[in-house]
């Protein structure tokens, strides 16, 4: 059965961008233009494995997709990374702190993503 991701960034051209890499590790893409919209394709039963969130985003923000999406027993499994230009350590303690699995800092490369992905278990050698 494939992997499957769901991006969530406001930004289009981030999401085009970030789905090719994801593409390329081997996951179905599927994405959201903000932490509501992703929360309720996920509510919808939306069948993912790991959810690549962004911090910045009108309408839900990162933050509190992370912390809706552990609010509910069913979805605790889901596998969240934050994907953001924000580099206060105090963000990502937060960000962490509410659930997250793990951070990594934009720019990025797709080594470096799937490389984070190896190290939790959701990617296995495919970088």
């Amino acid at each position: 059965m494939p992997r499957r991701a769901l991006l969530i960034d406001d930004s289009r051209a981030m999401r085009m961008l970030l789905g090719s890499q994801v593409r390329a590790l081997g996951f179905e893409v599927t994405e959201a233009g903000d932490g509501s919209e992703a929360l309720a394709a996920l509510e919808g039963g939306g069948d993912v494995d790991l959810a690549l969130v962004d911090w910045n985003m009108p309408v839900m923000n990162g933050l509190e997709f992370i912390r809706a999406v552990r609010a509910h027993d069913e979805l605790r499994k889901l596998c969240i990374v934050v994907i953001t230009s924000e580099t206060e350590l105090s963000q990502m303690q937060a960000a962490l702190d509410a659930g997250a699995n793990e951070y990594l800092m934009k720019p990025f490369t797709r080594d470096s993503l799937g490389s984070k992905l190896e190290l939790l278990g959701v990617l296995h050698g495919a970088t």
